[in-house]
């Protein structure tokens, strides 16, 4: 099979589809891997690196793409991207089509082409393995976002999130107690914060409690939420529904109820944001204030953690691209896993509930 490695060109994306690993596997299986000049360059893979483990370089992404029966990619393909694809070939990534465009969706049908979402491939025991490892980095993450975020130069309270003798921690509330959640939950305690997690099942919040005794553990009522948001500095959403946009569970009221220039963190925007306010920004310009407060809402938050992200992803899904190398239609028919992460297949719809009236990249 042919396979196409394109270089990522959303902004602060510095992650990439393969790593010279994979294409080693890959090549040693009798496979063509067709990698873009510099596709790796922000992970710290040079050109030579892939030649080095088989693959061949190619200058032009039309031809990386046009050529590939198999597009491996980090993020959603853009629209051009999209009409580059040959008809009948397949796309992977982290795609979360729930919150797409419309038309990217009817490129799609259109062209016949399989699209699978690593972000849901999932296990019987409804663990999702690819998406877990990016969603454990996004969770680390916060704190040190936040701790950047809540100092004055950049618009902050002024507020350390350990605080000091005398002088109370700051009080971070986190929504969903998921792989994100528990992540930015010891990210957190580990930085001396005071920690308050809200999920809306006992089992997880009964790990966060045995595993953080310090931290606090509510049920995610309506009720709680306000109460938790109302007293934040920080709150952070960690919502994930695999397929679906994210639940709006804090309110625009909600919002405008918290303290002044407090910050908000939604790790769910890349599936359509778990608060009214939210909406996409970019790693180049992160924030903005709505009902005055600060909001945190870049989709691809880990994309610029480039070679640890990307070591971590290809640790999780190697195995699933090298069956999806093997034969599409043999591994989303044997593997049920994978058949829950296909989108669109012979210009059907599988597995995606979309927001009406469709969403937005945020980018493009």
């Amino acid at each position: 099979m042919n396979i196409g490695v394109p270089k990522e060109r959303r902004p602060s994306e510095y992650r990439v589809g393969l790593t010279p690993a994979g294409v080693e596997i890959l090549a040693e299986r009798g496979h063509t891997v067709f990698v873009e000049h510099e596709a790796g360059l922000g992970a710290g893979f040079s050109d030579q690196d892939y030649e080095r483990a088989g693959a061949r370089v190619a200058y032009s992404p039309h031809e990386v793409i046009g050529r590939a029966d198999l597009v491996c990619k980090i993020a959603r393909p853009l629209q051009d991207e999209l009409e580059w694809m040959r008809p009948g070939s397949a796309v992977a990534g982290f795609l979360h089509l729930a919150s797409t465009r419309q038309d990217r969706i009817n490129t799609l049908l259109e062209k016949k082409i399989t699209a699978i979402a690593y972000e849901q491939i999932q296990l019987p025991d409804g663990s999702l393995p690819v998406l877990r490892p990016l969603s454990q980095i996004g969770g680390l993450m916060t704190a040190q976002i936040a701790a950047r975020f809540l100092q004055n130069n950049w618009g902050g309270k002024g507020i350390l999130l350990g605080g000091v003798a005398g002088v109370p921690p700051a009080e971070v509330v986190i929504l969903g107690a998921g792989s994100a959640g528990t992540c930015a939950a010891r990210a957190f305690l580990g930085m001396g914060a005071h920690v308050t997690l809200l999920d809306n099942e006992m089992e997880p919040l009964q790990r966060i409690a045995d595993r953080f005794p310090a931290a606090v553990t509510m049920i995610a009522s309506k009720r709680n939420i306000e109460r938790a948001c109302a007293f934040a500095d920080v709150v952070v959403g960690a919502i994930l529904v695999p397929g679906e946009r994210a639940p709006v569970i804090v309110s625009r009221e909600m919002v405008r109820a918290m303290k002044p220039r407090a910050l908000i963190i939604d790790l769910s925007i890349d599936q359509g944001g778990c608060f009214e306010t939210s909406r996409p920004t970019m790693h180049d310009r992160p924030t903005y204030i709505e009902e005055g407060i600060m909001h945190y809402c870049v989709p691809n938050i880990s994309g610029v953690i480039g070679r640890t992200s990307s070591h971590a992803f290809i640790n999780a899904a190697m195995w699933y691209i090298i069956e999806l190398a093997d034969g599409i239609e043999e591994a989303i028919t044997r593997n049920p896993a994978l058949a829950l992460a296909v989108n669109t297949h012979n210009g059907e719809m599988r597995n995606l509930t979309r927001l009406v009236g469709g969403g937005s990249d945020g980018v493009d």
